[in-house]
């Protein structure tokens, strides 16, 4: 681990599989955060999830982050729990993690549509952007006004 990330704690998994709950603002989470093509570069705040109801999950070998976020209100429309982050540099499947991380989300947020934006522009290679998603059963549904992809998921 590295020596200028302090340690936090871990909470315990619920319902099962990899991930762990923690805080917004667990530094380990917000450090992958930084590295998202998403993160804001001149953000103050230790935390990094916008306000609302949010779960932020991190795998115990703290190479992944997955950040749910269900907002009041959407700029666009969009209605359901959002996967506002998720970095993977760890060696697990991407799809498997997502998949995973779903379960929490129909735990917390029971018959919830999920839903994220891609920006194809910063995936690389954009040759089939949100690949991942679309392995664990995530449809395209549109475009947000910014160019985003937007992908979804019903339970």
């Amino acid at each position: 681990m590295n020596a200028t990330i302090p340690y936090m704690p871990l909470l315990p998994a619920e319902p099962a599989g990899p991930w762990r709950l923690v805080r917004d603002g667990h530094a380990v989470g917000r450090a992958l955060y930084e590295r998202h093509y998403s993160a804001k570069p001149d953000r103050t705040s230790k935390l990094f999830v916008r306000p609302g109801e949010k779960m932020v999950l991190l795998t115990p070998d703290r190479l992944a982050l997955f950040v749910w976020s269900k907002q009041q209100f959407s700029d666009d429309g969009q209605v359901g729990v959002n996967c506002a982050v998720f970095r993977n540099e760890g060696p697990q499947l991407s799809s498997t993690l997502l998949l995973q991380a779903e379960q929490f989300a129909w735990k917390r947020w029971p018959g919830e549509r999920l839903y994220t934006y891609v920006n194809p522009k910063k995936i690389k290679p954009n040759t089939n952007p949100g690949y991942c998603f679309k392995c664990a059963g995530w449809k395209a549904c549109g475009f947000s006004g910014k160019g985003y992809l937007i992908l979804e998921k019903h339970p």
